[in-house]
Formats: structure tokens, C-alpha cells, sequence
């Protein structure tokens, strides 16, 4: 009895923010001390089927951001993880994969901007693009670098011994090994490149609305529709994402 109780608690926990932002995306003139809004308006949800909504661009640059950093940030970040294992003082390089972290993201991006703007990359997707791999990649090396311990090591020795090249032993052998884990590294790079706003920012100077940028802009604007709107969009790939990797992890073999 207890815990059903705990667990109903927790659910309307976390569902009141998600509330509250249903109420000001359709609420009108809501202003304290109303505990509820006056009227409601479905026009903030209307704007999101118009061909140029800003909101659905923005949505789409995310996510094609987001999904590239990781792919590309998972990818890379087998390969340099495996680099550093075979070298000969690994602890030097992984104190290295720190140091994206060392500065704030807004710092940093003020930073590389100048490198940004040489390559003809300032406000593009690709500058965009280049700025998060410097976040994604260490981040997924770290998290990436605890697979290749001797017992990864040892079993591509063992396939190689058996008759596989290195591709057919990286495929057949370690790929498999490491799913689990390049899964949740492809998870949380995602959610890295998604949720950022002061890196992305800077770099874009203005030119690349991702949905994380549009949401703070809404918000200086005191635009609580949209600003609600684009919120509840930001939360729901993630959330979708999150609840796929769960029920991987869940699913018997």
C-alpha cells in the first residue's frame, strides 16, 4: 500500500511541469494570482501544421544535430578509446578528455569561435556541427574507454587466433561485446547535443535556430505559448529516446 502510494506521488510529481506547460501553451492572459487561465486558445498548437513554422524548423535542426553528433561522436569515440588503451601512458590521454569539460560552454565556444570563423563555418550547421563534436567525442571516449579492458582485448586475440581478420573480428566479436554500452553512449551524446544552448548559441551567432535556442528566445520574449510549446517539443524526442534504450536494456536476449 505504501509504496503504490509512493509511486502515485511520484508520477503526479512529474507530471505537474508537464502540466503546467499544457496550461501555457492553450491558456490566455494568464497572470497571477489566477490560479487557472482565464481562456484558452489553441493557436500556439496551430501555428506547429503551417509550413513556415519556425518551431518545426528548429525541431528538425535539432534533431539532425543531434543525431549526427552522436553517430559520429559514438563512432569516433570506440575507435580513440581503443587508441588509448594500446598506448603507452593511457592515463595522460584520458586526463586529456577532460578538458573540454574544464571550461563552460560559452567560454569555450568563444574560444574555438575564431578557428570557427577561418574555416567559413561561423553561423552554419556545420560550425554548429564541429563545436559539439568537441564536447560529444571526449565525452564518449570516457565513456567508452572502460570496454577496452584486457578481457576485450583477449577476446579479439581469441578470434583472431580462431581465423578472423581484424574487420571480421571488430564485427563478429567486439561490435556485439560493446552493443550495450555503444547504445548508451549513443544515448547520452544525443542528449548532450540536444539539450546544449550556450555553445550553440555563440556559434551560430543568430543563424542556426535549434529548438534549445528558440526556447530561451520565446522565454526573453515573455512569449509564454510558444515558449511552452517549444519546451514540451524539446522534452519529447528525449523522453522517446530514453524509454526505447530502457526496454533494450529490458529485452531478454
Amino acid at each position: 500500500m505504501r509504496s503504490r502510494l509512493l509511486t502515485t506521488v511520484l508520477l503526479i510529481l512529474f507530471a505537474l511541469p508537464f502540466g503546467l506547460l499544457g496550461l501555457l501553451a492553450v491558456g490566455q492572459e494568464w497572470r497571477f494570482p489566477e490560479v487557472l487561465p482565464p481562456a484558452y486558445s489553441l493557436e500556439a498548437l496551430r501555428g506547429l501544421v503551417a509550413a513556415d513554422n519556425d518551431l518545426l524548423a528548429g525541431l528538425g535542426k535539432s534533431l539532425l544535430l543531434a543525431s549526427v553528433v552522436a553517430v559520429l561522436a559514438t563512432a569516433g569515440g570506440f575507435l580513440v578509446a581503443r587508441a588509448i588503451a594500446g598506448a603507452r601512458r593511457p592515463g595522460r590521454w584520458t586526463a586529456l578528455s577532460y578538458l573540454p569539460y574544464a571550461l563552460p560552454p560559452v567560454l569555450l565556444a568563444v574560444l574555438i569561435q575564431p578557428f570557427i570563423i577561418r574555416m567559413h563555418l561561423s553561423g552554419s550547421v556545420g560550425g554548429v556541427l564541429l563545436g559539439l563534436l568537441l564536447l560529444a567525442l571526449p565525452f564518449a571516449t570516457l565513456l567508452l574507454g572502460s570496454f577496452w579492458s584486457q578481457r576485450a582485448t583477449e577476446y579479439e586475440q581469441l578470434a583472431r587466433t580462431l581465423g578472423c581478420t581484424p574487420r571480421q573480428a571488430l564485427r563478429r566479436v567486439l561490435l556485439p561485446l560493446a552493443a550495450p554500452l555503444l547504445r548508451t553512449t549513443l544515448v547520452q551524446t544525443f542528449l548532450l547535443a540536444w539539450f546544449d544552448f550556450g555553445l550553440t548559441n555563440v556559434l551560430s551567432v543568430g543563424k542556426v535556430r535549434t529548438l534549445t535556442v528558440q526556447v530561451f528566445t520565446y522565454v526573453g520574449e515573455a512569449n509564454a505559448p510558444l515558449a511552452a510549446v517549444a519546451s514540451l517539443l524539446l522534452v519529447l524526442p528525449p523522453m522517446l529516446l530514453l524509454l526505447a534504450n530502457k526496454s533494450a536494456l529490458l529485452r531478454k536476449p
